[in-house]
């Protein structure tokens, strides 16, 4: 961003908050081409997003934001808005994330509090005609399962896949999906964890909110998508024990009409199914994210992803034949480039 930019951009958000005096603080940031900065302005704080628009489009962002504001969710009001130019003023929800306050003694109030928004939130009319969302549908679950094949056993384990193995993937594939495709339905915000939810310090005593960030991929897609990016977080773990209790907790407090015709059992099922299509389009990514982007931090969290595939696809007969090709072929060349983590993928830490 050259000078005109910042000049233009100043200007704008003066303009907005009829103060010249405001001061502006650019924030570090992971988010490709968008920049974010903190807005001080008498005695009140904002966020700017700056967005230039010939390489963000900022239009999904702002309508997934507004749509769920519109129907109670705790996400960043939109203060003031210019789209041609890419700049959009939000309230500023602090600096705390909910990564940053988790122990254990925490967990338990904090993670009922996100599953008990992510209730609400998966109770917002996805039928509704002004609803902006896209469907979470075969072929973009199957696109993102490929990134495991693709980046992560070819590009980085170097492995050849065997025609066998490649149809292997391809059926397998196929049944997580259908499987993700034949649960209920409902608003997926598909990176609901830790860092993108925030504890709002000026409501902490009213309302037990926690802000929601990083929504702008939002989807209607499986009932269980979010409840695993948060119960199995990949920057976060906890014992087993701990996460089956909270999923307990979620399944009891869902919609008669979701779990009627099912057991506890079969919901385990859906929730495995599910982490295993997430887990694998994220070590996918992670690699991406290194090899071709040059973002080298989520390198290190890539035993706990491959730890929870293997927990995934355990217990399942139908997974029984990918299993063995996880366990016989990619896990040794995972080993061999990363023998430090054993421990961790093998899940003898916690």
């Amino acid at each position: 961003m050259g000078l005109p930019r910042e000049q233009a951009l100043t200007t704008w958000v003066q303009q907005q908050l009829n103060d010249t005096e405001l001061t502006i603080h650019p924030l570090a940031g992971d988010a490709s081409f968008r920049r974010y900065a903190r807005i001080h302005s008498k005695a009140k704080t904002y966020m700017l997003m700056d967005a230039p628009p010939e390489k963000e489009d900022s239009q999904p962002f702002v309508a997934i934001d507004q749509w769920l504001d519109t129907h109670g969710v705790r996400v960043p009001h939109i203060i003031a808005k210019d789209l041609s130019q890419g700049f959009i003023l939000l309230e500023d929800f602090g600096d705390t994330l909910l990564s940053q306050v988790l122990n254990d003694d925490t967990v338990d109030q904090y993670y009922r509090q996100a599953m008990n928004q992510l209730l609400q939130l998966q109770q917002l009319p996805v039928n509704d005609p002004a609803q902006p969302l896209s469907a979470y549908d075969f072929d973009k679950l199957m696109q993102e399962m490929s990134l495991f094949d693709h980046w992560f056993v070819e590009q980085y384990l170097n492995l050849q896949l065997t025609s066998d193995e490649q149809q292997l993937l391809q059926e397998t594939y196929r049944l997580l999906a259908n499987t993700a495709l034949a649960q209920p339905q409902v608003v997926v915000h598909r990176d609901y964890h830790s860092r993108n939810l925030m504890v709002l310090q000026q409501e902490q005593e009213v309302k037990q909110e926690l802000g929601v960030i990083d929504f702008q991929d939002a989807v209607v897609g499986a009932y269980t998508y979010d409840l695993i990016s948060i119960l199995r977080d990949a920057y976060v773990q906890w014992p087993a024990s701990r996460v089956n209790e909270w999923m307990q907790y979620f399944w009891q407090h869902l919609p008669a009409s979701q779990t009627t015709s099912k057991t506890l059992n079969d919901f385990a099922r859906e929730f495995d199914f599910m982490a295993a299509q997430r887990h694998l389009k994220v070590l996918g990514i992670f690699i991406r994210l290194n090899l071709r982007d040059g973002k080298t931090g989520y390198m290190k969290d890539l035993p706990l992803v491959f730890h929870y595939l293997l927990q995934e696809i355990k217990p399942y007969p139908e997974l029984q034949a990918f299993e063995a090709f996880v366990q016989q072929r990619v896990l040794p060349a995972f080993l061999q480039q990363q023998p430090e983590s054993r421990a961790v993928v093998e899940g003898l830490l916690i």
